[in-house]
């Protein structure tokens, strides 16, 4: 069978067939979660669509590309929050150091549950111990996965939020800015953690450029917000491929993963410049037509025999630490003075959501060692029903439209 052939078939099962399936379901569920559940399923039925050529070559090159222009543009958006109209409804914006505050507690809280629960109950279990790092790194690999927000889903699901439920919405994606930031910092970390001493061996000058790269990026970007900051729109389309390929070489070349590197690149572009990019229309182009291939060859990838019966329920039980966790972090210290119970609790049902950023996370971390076969399909399944239940979630604890969103 020819490339071309099985990438059309790769396109027809892990594209056109969830889309069809996303709008004969009226979009009631995200996007993302219709791939990777079509993969996982076919994987834990041992379908044999390798016969058929798939994953497709083509297929796998153009997933990648297109999950690196995601977490590109998740980066560029971590500067362009959507804007809400200021309402009867809207939430007074907090202080820095609350946002924050609120941000690291609401990161901070399901982090150290998930590992501490996944370090004592978890690991011990049989197929659950990391293989190339130890239990204490295999147990924050999970939690970090436990902890982390979607942001790029969060947004889409934000800008279709009843005006009255907006303001909310917007303090989500602050404190998803903020977490989304941290995953990307806390993959670093623990790849550097899982290397030891060994990751300042053995380095070339390559990795000196590497460094070098990023500190230009981030130099040229400073200098270009405050000396160029309405160039001609040319410019700006010539740097954007131009800091993605050097912040994923960059990170790629020092040990790290390219997603690494290209998050960070779209982060460190001028924002005034992002502002005139149609980064909303790229990313989600990309996210609908083809990243869906890399969603759904992920799920195929898992190891059918792993997602067992213990490993289901293992997964349940990661979605009920995950949602109660982060729930019960921003309900404990709220993000903004003065929010009512119904209000923050909307706030975690938002961010409970795990959608593309802990399939990407997960992906990482399998890819290197430091997650089982067991813990990646249980993680796989969390990602697919926490971002499945973020509406349902939404919808029970958030004020309701039309209803008073303050306390009197």
């Amino acid at each position: 069978m020819s490339n071309i052939t099985a990438l059309v078939l790769d396109a027809a099962l892990f594209v056109i067939f969830p889309w069809g399936l996303w709008r004969l379901l009226r979009r009631a569920m995200p996007i993302v979660v219709l791939p990777i559940l079509l993969g996982i399923v076919l994987a834990v039925l041992h379908v044999p669509v390798r016969q058929f050529g798939i994953p497709s070559v083509y297929g796998n090159n153009i997933g990648w590309l297109a999950v690196l222009v995601l977490a590109f543009t998740a980066g560029l958006e971590m500067w362009q929050p959507p804007e809400v109209r200021d309402t009867a409804h809207t939430i007074p914006a907090p202080s820095l150091g609350r946002l924050l505050g609120g941000a690291l507690v609401a990161l901070g809280g399901p982090f150290v549950i998930g590992s501490v629960l996944v370090y004592s109950f978890f690991l011990p279990l049989h197929g659950w111990q990391p293989p190339h790092v130890g239990p204490l790194i295999g147990a924050m690999a999970i939690g970090l996965c436990i902890a982390v927000s979607a942001l790029p889903v969060l947004i889409g699901i934000v800008r279709e939020l009843h005006p009255c439920q907006r303001s909310i919405g917007q303090i989500a994606l602050k404190l998803a800015v903020v977490d989304d930031a941290a995953l990307w910092v806390g993959l670093v970390m623990l790849q550097f953690a899982a290397r030891g001493p060994a990751a300042l061996h053995g380095w070339t000058g390559l990795e000196g450029v590497a460094v070098l790269l990023l500190a230009a990026l981030a130099i040229v970007g400073n200098w270009a917000t405050r000396n160029m900051p309405r160039p001609p729109l040319a410019v700006i389309w010539l740097a954007v491929p131009v800091y993605l390929a050097a912040g994923s070489w960059a990170s790629m070349q020092l040990g790290l993963h390219e997603l690494i590197g290209a998050y960070f690149a779209g982060a460190l572009m001028p924002p005034r410049w992002v502002a005139r990019l149609p980064v909303e229309q790229v990313g989600r182009f990309s996210l609908i037509w083809l990243a869906p291939m890399f969603f759904g060859h992920s799920g195929l990838h898992i190891n059918g025999d792993a997602l067992t019966w213990p490993s289901v329920v293992a997964s349940l039980m990661l979605v009920v630490i995950s949602v109660l966790a982060k729930m019960g972090s921003v309900y404990v210290f709220p993000p903004a003075p003065g929010l009512t119970p119904r209000q923050a609790l909307g706030i975690g049902s938002l961010l409970q959501c795990k959608g593309l950023m802990e399939i990407v996370a997960a992906t990482i971390l399998h890819a290197q060692g430091m997650l089982s076969d067991f813990a990646f399909a249980s993680l796989m399944v969390l990602a697919v029903i926490s971002t499945a239940l973020t509406g349902p979630l939404f919808r029970l604890f958030a004020p309701r439209p039309g209803g008073t969103s303050r306390a009197p």
